[in-house]
């Protein structure tokens, strides 16, 4: 399953000075930590990047900011844009925290197929006062644990990918010269040094910690971007629901649905692909919106969205007729593992 929050994190700290404490070095370091992710295909273009330089005494006063440029590849000093932002950063005078973030698409395998989700990971890299440099690295994917974080079994998902982001951790210390600080456990998982632990032994916090908090943490993130509206179909149901995928290029962006046996309809965000699967189902929750507002059932506001024109950022109906699941658990399950 691809997660909304984190299911597992890292810390490597170490101290530095001169060069290694200067701003920039913590582009430096960024692109370094992206090659080690690069190299297991863990971190794939276009990653994300987010810098700032902020005073240590006053984290609200900015001195440097660059927000949501494209990463290509770990060759960061060369790109214009950051290398502006870390050179302006080099010379200010003072005590301050330098903060570079990258989100990380990247692929995992299972059954032999290759997926990509779009946050797969990310990696943060602070130097504080110019004397301490921490790494926190975080997954969104449970395909590094023997069971996913629905309760399953999944042993060859494990022992395809579980060795990657074991070399991954093991890199990482090497380039930091420290040893990882694993992260609290959490809804989802156990961090260990060398990954995780085994939750066939140790067991989770939680009952279907997926399901449980993925699923309404999904509808709220799609509800913040909607108007709101004095009349809509209901949002859950116990029927069986029809489904048509909604695909733009090569990616699918989720899943447009309807109950069965009531009037309730939808849209499941697939969550490997990002932030382009809210913003398109949001389009898709007010086409249905249109739909209800015209007094159609919610199967019959279904069949109208697959014949009425839509803007390419919505994607398009793939389908010629609507598929059906036995379930809204597994759409949902579908939509968040697939």
């Amino acid at each position: 399953m691809i997660t909304i929050e984190p299911v597992g994190d890292w810390n490597w700290e170490a101290e530095v000075s001169g060069d290694a404490a200067r701003p920039s070095h913590a582009v430096t370091l960024a692109g370094a930590i992206w090659d080690i992710l690069a190299a297991r295909e863990l971190a794939l273009p276009p990653g994300r990047l987010r810098f700032s330089v902020r005073s240590f005494s006053d984290m609200r006063d900015v001195h440097v900011s660059l927000e949501d440029r494209p990463v290509e590849s770990g060759r960061l000093p060369s790109d214009v844009a950051v290398a502006d932002a870390a050179g302006r950063a080099d010379r200010l005078k003072g005590d301050f925290l330098v903060s570079l973030r990258i989100m990380c698409p990247g692929v995992w395998w299972e059954s032999g197929v290759r997926y990509r989700a779009e946050q797969l990971f990310a990696f943060q890299v602070d130097i504080w006062k110019s004397s301490l440099a921490v790494v926190t690295l975080e997954t969104y994917s449970d395909a590094w644990l023997t069971m996913d974080t629905r309760e399953r079994e999944q042993l060859a998902v494990h022992a395809v990918n579980e060795p990657r982001l074991r070399a991954v951790l093991d890199d990482i210390t090497s380039l930091m010269g420290v040893p990882p600080e694993p992260g609290d456990s959490n809804r989802h998982a156990t961090p260990t040094g060398r990954g995780f632990a085994d939750p066939r032994v140790e067991g989770f916090a939680y009952s279907d910690s997926w399901g449980t908090y993925d699923v309404p943490a999904r509808a709220r993130r799609l509800r913040q971007l909607l108007p709101p509206s004095e009349g809509e179909y209901e949002e859950i149901t116990d029927h069986p629901v029809c489904y048509f995928t909604v695909r733009r290029g090569d990616q699918v962006l989720g899943y447009v649905w309807a109950s069965v046996g009531e009037d309730a309809a939808g849209f499941e965000p697939r969550t490997a692909a990002g932030n382009a699967a809210f913003d398109a189902g949001a389009e898709w929750v007010l086409r249905l919106r249109e739909a209800y507002e015209e007094g159609l059932s919610a199967i019959d506001a279904l069949g109208w969205l697959a014949r009425v024109p839509v803007r390419p950022e919505m994607g398009c109906i793939v389908e010629d007729t609507p598929q059906q699941a036995e379930s809204l658990d597994a759409l949902e399950d579908l939509s968040g593992r697939y």
